[in-house]
């Protein structure tokens, strides 16, 4: 190829370059069209009136439509109060939109009228796979979602655990000041672990009171293990093999039928071998919603003052610091002063997602006892469901 045609060639490539940059430069820098064309054409007051999506589309915006607040999508179980009516002018289009609010308050803006129908939203959970909501004084499920499906569920195991503590202090010469021996290899590599541990062993011996709030509070895997093996009557895995057993036997007793016990703590199988603690009957403790909440409810009913410890935001035991993950808790995140939460137990592990068993007292209301299963928003959803409850006159 010549110079010359080099150049030219070179030349136009350079001012379709320069084109194409002028054509993207208007592209980007003009405004959408759709936001330059919504206008009020009239507005008007109607009585606060509910309504709920008709389906899964539509979207809540701002007045002039230049950003999008919410999909509907996102709120499936949401009550929308209209104030206004709204005809908003697109184009050479005419449109009825409703100026709306959700229930809780956090969004307010514009939606199409379509895109809604009258009536108050039937209440659900989104994300939970189960969920139970119990009276504890009547022992009455009051609202529930695949309720009585065996789940994993956990270190909520920790709560079947720490009732046969309870048990063993309240009937035999056992005292809250006996010493647990917390000797065995396996449980200390357990404690140190940054997954599976929580309270380090530096002592091969505490108190039940110490590792009785590790657990609770903690969720220590090794101390809820370590009391397991001393309600058996040893500080061996052979032991908490034996302990597994009185699991069930409670279970039992309290005719659970959909709980089966493999683990004090709540950790998988698969994790337990590496620490001589796995035993035979199944990957992980599955129970239900329902029989979660007969659990705690047991454990509240004959044992409140764990309720006094289960409140607590952290306490110190011998010198480590255990950090309660109850979020519903005062002075926390998703703390709602009204529902007076002072328990109960989380739970995590990759098999059974996030669980929440959740316990408060409303003034003017019996006890309530909620759980979620494998729940990806465990405190929201439990405080949506602890505020339905209450607000339907269900307890």
């Amino acid at each position: 190829m010549s110079q010359s045609r080099f150049h030219l060639r070179g030349t136009l490539l350079v001012a379709f370059a320069l084109l194409l940059g002028f054509v993207g430069f208007v592209s980007v820098n003009q405004p959408a069209a759709h936001a330059a064309t919504y206008s009020v054409s009239k507005t008007t007051s109607m009585t606060k009136t509910a309504y709920h999506r008709a389906s899964t589309k539509g979207a809540v915006y701002n007045e002039s439509h230049t950003k999008k607040l919410a999909n509907l999508s996102s709120y499936p179980y949401t009550t929308w109060y209209a104030t206004q009516e709204v005809i908003l002018k697109h184009g050479s289009t005419k449109a009825i939109y409703y100026k709306v609010t959700n229930g809780a308050g956090t969004v307010t803006g514009y939606v199409w009228h379509s895109y809604l129908t009258k009536g108050k939203s039937a209440f659900g959970l989104k994300y939970a796979k189960a969920a139970v909501a119990l009276d504890a004084k009547t022992g009455k499920v009051v609202w529930s979602k695949n309720a009585n499906t065996p789940r994993a569920i956990a270190s909520v195991s920790k709560l079947m655990t720490l009732y046969l503590v309870e048990q063993k202090v309240a009937n035999t010469s056992a005292t809250w000041s006996s010493k647990v021996t917390t000797s065995y290899s396996g449980l200390k590599t357990m404690g140190a672990s940054s997954v599976y541990g929580g309270f380090k062993f530096t002592k091969n011996s505490y108190t039940v009171e110490q590792l009785y709030l590790a657990a609770l509070i903690d969720s220590s895997n090794n101390a809820a293990t370590a009391l397991g093996q001393w309600v058996a009557g040893g500080s061996t895995p052979s032991y908490n093999a034996k302990f597994i057993k009185l699991m069930n036997a409670q279970a039992k007793t309290w005719n659970l039928g959909h709980a089966t016990f493999v683990s004090a703590s709540g950790v998988e199988q698969s994790a337990l071998k590496t620490y001589g603690y796995s035993v035979s009957g199944g990957e992980a403790n599955e129970v239900s919603a329902k029989d979660v909440t007969l659990i705690a409810n047991h454990l509240i009913t004959d044992y409140p003052a764990v309720l006094t410890d289960a409140s607590k935001g952290s306490v110190t035991v011998s010198g480590q610091l255990c950090y309660n993950y109850n979020n519903l808790l005062p002075g926390r995140k998703y703390y709602e002063k009204a529902l007076n939460v002072d328990g109960l137990k989380t739970g995590y592990t990759d098999l059974a997602g996030y669980c929440f068993v959740g316990t408060g007292q409303k003034s003017g209301h019996d006890r309530l006892i909620t759980v979620v299963l494998h729940d990806a928003n465990e405190f929201t959803e439990t405080r949506s469901l602890m505020d339905h409850v209450y607000s339907a006159g269900l307890i």
